[in-house]
C-alpha cells in the first residue's frame, strides 16, 4: 500500500462535464478558485475534454482566456488537461504541425500536466503528443482507455502500459470512463503494473455503476499513486467519488493526504449552490446505472441517444439501439466507447435500427473501420469490411502520416473568415487560429465577441 496518495480534483472539468453537460461558466469558477488553490491537491483538472468545444459553441467564452484566468487564480496548483492525442480536443486527426502548435500554446497558457489518450489505444496516435509535451518541459501522462472485451486481457493492458513507459511518459493513467473497472480487477491490474513499470500510476474512474469508492480503495491497497475525485456536492451519479469521502476512507487506512476535511466544506457548499443554477443541464439518472456493466454504454451516450430518438419520435427504439451499439462495437474489433469512437458507433447503431443493418455507412464509420482513426483493437467484421472498402481504401500506417495541414494555411482561412464576418483580422493571434482549426463551425459568435473586445 502506498502511504502517499495524491488527489486530482476534477470538479472543473470532468465533474462539470459529467454532471452539468460542460456548461459551467468561468464566472462561476473564479470566486472559489483561491480556495481550491489552498487545498493542496496534486493537480486540478481544469481544461481539455469537452471544455474547449463547450466554451466556443455554448458559453461564448474564449477557451484560452479561460485557461489563463484559471492559472492566474490558482498559481500554486498544477493545472491538468485531457488531450485526445492526435485528435487534440477535436473529433478528427490533425497533422503533427497542428499538434505541436496546440500543445505549445496550451503549455504557454497554463497547462502543467497533459493526460494523453487515444480512443483505440493505438499508441502511434499519442506518440507525437508525448514528445511535444516532453520538449515543452511539462508532465506527459500516458493513458490506458479501459474497456472490457474478450481481447482486452490483463496481459494486453500490461503490455500497453510498458510501451507507454518506454515512450518516456512521466506517469500512467488508467482511464475508466464508464465506471466498469471492478475493485478486484483494479487491485490485480495495479499490483501487476507495479511489478513491471517504475512510473507513478494514476486512476480515473466514474461512480456510474456504484463501484468507484471500492475500486479506488482497492487501487490504493495495490499501491496506486494518485486518484481522481470530485468535491462532494458535484460527485457520484455519472461523475466521480467524492473528494471528502475518499480522504476519510484513506485516513482510516493510515494514509495522510495532508488535506483537511474542514477546508473542503466551503468549497462543497459553494458548488452546491452553483449546481442548482445549472440544474436544467443535469441528466435524468437516479441511483446507479447497471446498464454500463451489461453493455458498457457510457451515460452521456445514453442521454444523447434518448434525445435524438425523441426528436425522431422513436424513443421506443432506445433499448434496441443500445443493444445494437454492442453489436457495432464487436464488429469493429471491440473499440472502447470513448470520444470520438463512441459518437461514431452510437450514430451507426441508430442508423442500423432505423434502416437495414449497415445499409447506410457514415463517412466516420468508414474511416474508423478502414484505419483512418488508427488500428482497431481486434478483427473487423468481414461484411462491414467489404461494404466499407467499396467506398475507400484501407490503410495500416499511422493516420497522421497522411496529413500535411499547415498552420499558415489556416491563418489565411481565418483571415478570410473574419472578413466575411465583417470583423478585424484575428489571424495574427495563434490561439485564435487554433480555435478556428478545432471548431470551424459554430464559432462565429465567439469571434465576433473577440473582435469587440479588442
Amino acid at each position: 500500500m502506498n502511504k502517499n496518495v495524491g488527489l486530482t480534483e476534477v470538479v472543473l472539468r470532468d465533474g462539470n462535464q459529467s454532471l452539468l453537460s460542460t456548461r459551467l461558466k468561468l464566472e462561476d469558477i473564479i470566486p472559489i478558485a483561491s480556495k481550491l488553490d489552498d487545498i493542496g491537491y496534486s493537480s486540478v483538472e481544469s481544461w481539455g475534454g469537452a471544455i474547449f468545444d463547450s466554451c466556443v459553441r455554448y458559453l461564448n467564452e474564449d477557451p484560452w482566456e479561460r485557461l489563463r484566468e484559471l492559472k492566474k487564480a490558482m498559481p500554486r496548483t498544477k493545472q491538468q488537461m485531457l488531450l485526445r492525442g492526435q485528435n487534440l480536443v477535436g473529433y478528427k486527426h490533425y497533422s503533427d504541425e497542428i499538434v505541436f502548435k496546440f500543445i505549445e500554446k496550451s503549455s504557454e497558457n497554463g497547462i502543467d500536466i497533459f493526460r494523453i489518450f487515444d480512443a483505440l489505444n493505438d499508441l502511434r496516435n499519442i506518440k507525437q503528443s508525448i514528445k511535444v509535451v516532453q520538449d515543452s518541459g511539462k508532465h506527459a501522462q500516458g493513458t490506458l482507455a479501459y474497456t472490457i472485451s474478450p481481447i482486452h486481457t490483463l496481459d494486453n493492458w500490461l503490455d500497453l502500459a510498458k510501451q507507454i513507459e518506454d515512450l518516456g511518459c512521466d506517469s500512467l493513467c488508467i482511464k475508466d470512463m464508464s465506471g466498469i473497472l471492478s475493485p478486484e480487477y483494479a487491485f490485480n491490474l495495479i499490483s501487476e503494473l507495479k511489478k513491471i513499470i517504475q512510473i507513478p500510476i494514476h486512476l480515473h474512474t466514474h461512480a456510474t455503476t456504484g463501484m468507484s469508492n471500492l475500486t479506488n480503495l482497492r487501487a490504493i491497497d495495490a499501491g496506486v499513486d494518485n486518484i481522481d475525485t470530485s468535491i462532494s456536492s458535484m460527485s457520484m451519479g455519472y461523475g466521480h467519488s467524492a473528494t471528502e469521502t475518499m480522504i476519510y476512507l484513506m485516513e482510516e487506512k493510515g494514509i495522510s493526504t495532508k488535506i483537511k476535511l474542514e477546508d473542503l466544506i466551503p468549497i462543497s457548499n459553494y458548488f452546491k449552490n452553483v449546481r442548482e443554477k445549472y440544474e436544467e443541464y443535469e441528466g435524468s439518472m437516479k441511483g446507479v446505472d447497471i446498464q454500463m456493466l451489461v453493455n458498457q454504454v457510457p451515460g452521456g451516450m445514453l442521454s444523447n441517444l434518448e434525445t435524438q430518438l425523441k426528436a425522431l419520435g422513436k424513443v421506443n427504439l432506445l433499448k434496441d439501439v443500445v443493444s445494437e451499439i454492442y453489436n457495432v462495437r464487436k464488429d469493429l474489433g471491440f473499440v472502447p466507447l470513448v470520444t470520438p469512437a463512441s459518437q461514431i458507433i452510437g450514430a451507426q447503431a441508430l442508423s442500423n435500427i432505423i434502416n437495414k443493418k449497415y445499409e447506410t455507412l457514415s463517412v466516420e464509420i468508414i474511416d474508423l473501420a478502414l484505419g483512418y482513426y488508427g488500428k482497431l483493437p481486434g478483427d473487423l467484421d468481414n461484411s462491414l469490411l467489404e461494404k466499407a472498402t467499396s467506398n475507400k481504401k484501407r490503410i495500416t500506417q499511422r493516420p497522421a502520416d497522411l496529413l500535411n495541414d499547415k498552420f499558415t494555411n489556416f491563418q489565411n482561412d481565418l483571415s478570410i473568415f473574419c472578413k466575411k464576418l465583417g470583423i478585424n483580422d484575428l489571424s495574427s493571434v495563434e490561439e485564435h487560429v487554433l480555435t478556428f482549426i478545432l471548431i470551424p463551425y459554430g464559432s462565429e459568435e465567439l469571434f465576433k465577441n473577440l473582435h469587440s473586445s479588442i
